[in-house]
């Protein structure tokens, strides 16, 4: 499994064979029961993940009830970034929402790959531009976007989530209540919806 890492970082900038044998090397893979915690609000985040197979949850604890921002799936990666780039608490919750099979990396592996091959660093950095985009995105349809907008963009552009996530946690998702949900999907039933332009 650890050749999906490898494969990951290949897509991005070529590797050499000393490169790709050193990562899959250090590469430590484990498996997590489903409704495990990986990480928990006031925790500080010592481990960031990638997702070989599974799903993991990103929640927040508001007034008692869970609100869900994200969910990682295969070729994601997990990581609280704040928390484990400045070592404060966490402020969400990542639990797993299948049994979950992860990378799981630490500072101290990935600043000894950075010295041994610095190309690393140029990957990482890369692979952070691409998280950043996707988070910024993420939100500017969370602020201007229907709750019916939000629904068509993820049926286009992740429709595995409607068959691998419960509907209270997808319409926590979106920002809505899960009688809400169950309203937007009738409706979108009932009529071929326009496709969306990507991004």
């Amino acid at each position: 499994m650890s050749t999906q890492l490898v494969d990951y970082f290949a897509r991005l900038l070529p590797l050499t064979d000393a490169e790709a044998k050193a990562l899959a090397e250090e590469s430590h893979i484990e498996t997590f029961a489903k409704g495990t915690l990986l990480l928990r609000a006031g925790q500080v985040a010592r481990e960031c993940y990638f997702v070989l197979q599974g799903c993991v949850r990103q929640y927040y604890l508001v007034e008692g009830e869970e609100r869900t921002t994200q969910f990682f799936t295969e070729e994601q990666w997990v990581v609280s970034l704040k928390s484990f780039a400045q070592q404060v608490p966490a402020d969400h919750y990542f639990v797993c929402n299948e049994n979950t099979t992860l990378v799981v990396g630490t500072a101290e592996k990935e600043n000894q790959l950075y010295r041994r091959f610095p190309k690393f660093e140029t990957l990482s950095r890369t692979v952070l531009e691409r998280n950043l985009a996707e988070q910024q995105e993420m939100t500017a349809r969370y602020l201007t976007d229907t709750p019916e907008q939000r629904y068509l963009y993820l049926l286009t552009s992740r429709p595995e989530l409607l068959q691998r996530v419960p509907q209270y946690q997808l319409a926590s998702y979106l920002g809505v209540k899960p009688e809400s949900l169950s309203r937007i999907r009738k409706r979108m039933a009932r009529r071929p919806p326009a496709t969306p332009v990507l991004p």
